[in-house]
Order: C-alpha cells, then structure tokens, then sequence
C-alpha cells in the first residue's frame, strides 16, 4: 500500500510542484504525467519524504484552508525563511498558517511548540496559546517568553 496526500490544481500543478521542492530541503518531483499537449497533468513529489501528488484538474475544486501542508521545524530561521518564501504572492493567516500563491495552505510551526502547549501547568499553556493566537508568522521568542513569564 501506499499512502500519498493529493491536491487539486486548476492549472499550475509543475508550476507549484518545483517551487516547493525548491523551498522544503531534501525534496524533488519524482514523475510528471503529460497530457498529449505536452502540458502536465499529474505531478508526483516528495517533500522532506513525504509523497504528494499534484494535478491540473482545472476550475470547478478549489483548495482551502481545511487541509494544509504541515512543516515542522527546530529553529526561528527555518519559520522565517520557510513562511518568507511560501507566503511571497500569498496570504497570510492566523497561528502559523499562510496560503501560498497557488491556494494551497501551510502551517510553519516551530518543534518547541507542542510542548510548551501540553504543559502540565494550564496557566502557562493557556498563556502561549493566546500568544498564538495574536500571530501569524510564528514567533518562538514571544511564544516561550508567554510560557516563561505566565
């Protein structure tokens, strides 16, 4: 068996498929399917090792924000340079997520995050979480500063 998320593009499905493999390390676009135009129809990736496919279905399916692609990353400058980069002709959105210029959604969040969420001190958790809340880029300095000082 295997398992792959698949998405739904009107029509830049390559378009999108090489910029991510461009942003997200250790990535490449495994298989193009063409259509007999020589246009592509379905493009297969892998980001990070994780597999993806991509097709160019035209109008009619749009992405929203109810399934997103999530990265997890150790350092402040991976969430700046990543959300920098994947937010460049897009949108942002709240608590880490941002659209990108082909209307797929993102959540950059940091690795440190999920334990300053799961604390055992309800207090200090409730603290990060409105700090989140007040964000988009995700900042780990504010967050743990919440935690810290709650």
């Amino acid at each position: 068996m295997t398992v792959t998320t698949f998405f739904w593009f009107d029509s830049k499905a390559e378009e999108a498929a090489t910029r991510y493999t461009e942003i997200v390390p250790d990535s490449r676009v495994v298989d193009v399917t063409r259509n007999p135009d020589g246009s592509a129809l379905i493009v297969s990736i892998e980001l990070d090792g994780q597999s993806y496919t991509l097709m160019n279905g035209g109008p009619g399916h749009p992405l929203t924000d109810a399934a997103s692609v999530q990265l997890i990353v150790d350092t402040q400058a991976e969430v700046d340079r990543l959300w920098d980069a994947l937010v460049e002709g897009g949108e942002p959105g709240p608590c880490g997520w941002l659209t990108d210029r082909y209307g797929l959604s993102w959540q950059v969040v940091p690795a440190a995050l999920p334990a300053l969420m799961s604390g055992d001190n309800p207090t200090k958790t409730a603290a990060v979480g409105a700090a989140l809340q007040t964000m988009s880029k995700l900042d780990m300095k504010v967050l743990q500063d919440a935690y810290d000082q709650a």
